[in-house]
């Protein structure tokens, strides 16, 4: 578990499938991410993380009210992409919850999670060339982005803007 000032991060636990099922639902949540996916495609994502452990994406909960605002963590970089093993980073939060600084907020304590717990050189992440709120964030976290790593994301069809893939990369301090 990680506890910041205002969100705590943990492992997650069933309490928390209705709210990553919405979060996963939402067109708007979903807009540069991928496709929304269904009750069981969210419960298969739920459980591919699961088995990053001790990495995964964690349960973004909110302190003040315990309510699961999202989640964030650390896992391997996809196969058959240029992060293929590298340690990447990577966020989700409710559209109700942007602009507050959550995910920079959770993004920062998962970063240094990882400066303290892992032997990484350096950690990644990854967004649609056209998602300039990630990419924006992936800057003010002190990530550079590394044109050589950008690439065509095979999840996407040949013709969706998302499969422009770009890579932002923060080296162990």
């Amino acid at each position: 578990m990680i506890e910041t000032e205002r969100l705590i991060l943990r492992a997650p636990e069933p309490r928390d499938r209705d709210a990553l099922h919405a979060m996963w639902a939402d067109p708007r949540v979903m807009a540069d991410l991928g496709p929304v996916k269904t009750a069981a495609d969210s419960d298969a994502a739920i459980a591919r993380h699961a088995g990053y452990a001790p990495l995964g994406f964690w349960i973004v909960e909110r302190r003040s009210d315990g309510a699961a605002i999202g989640f964030c963590g650390l896992k391997p970089g996809a196969p058959d992409t240029p992060i293929d093993g590298m340690l990447e980073i990577g966020w989700m939060l409710a559209a109700d919850c942007w602009g507050v600084g959550y995910a920079r907020e959770a993004a920062a304590a998962s970063i240094a999670w990882a400066w303290a717990n892992r032997t990484d050189d350096a950690i990644v992440a990854i967004t649609a060339r056209q998602n300039a709120k990630s990419r924006g964030l992936m800057e003010r976290l002190g990530m550079m982005h590394e044109p050589a790593l950008d690439f065509s994301h095979s999840q996407f069809p040949g013709d969706d803007p998302r499969r422009d893939t770009v890579t932002y990369r923060i080296a162990r301090p």
